[in-house]
């Protein structure tokens, strides 16, 4: 029997419409963003739609989103900022990978 593809893992940012930040992880970013707007995503986004995607990091797999999550979390909303604003690593440096998410015009 063969094993089961592992499913991608992102660690995530999102700024709600009262400029804080929420950070999660998951397997599809897209549909996870749609789901906090339409206010399915978490309780904190629930009341603070809608959300926008402003940090995305691929993970290598669930444990280390969730070690990432935790990470963010614990950071400072003045060091959240930092690392939303730095360009993202070349590819082979780190265990993840950023993308910086364009502001809309």
């Amino acid at each position: 029997m063969p094993l089961p593809k592992r499913l991608p893992c992102y660690c995530y940012i999102v700024e709600c419409v009262d400029g804080s930040f929420y950070t999660g992880w998951t397997t599809n970013p897209e549909q996870r963003v749609q789901a906090h707007n339409a206010g399915r995503g978490s309780r904190y986004t629930r009341s603070r739609r809608p959300v926008r995607l402003v940090l995305l990091e691929h993970q290598a797999d669930r444990i280390s989103a969730m070690k990432r999550e935790r990470a963010i979390k614990a950071m400072t909303r003045a060091r959240k900022m930092q690392l939303i604003a730095q360009p993202p690593k070349a590819p082979g440096k780190r265990k993840s990978r950023r993308r910086r998410v364009p502001t809309p015009a």
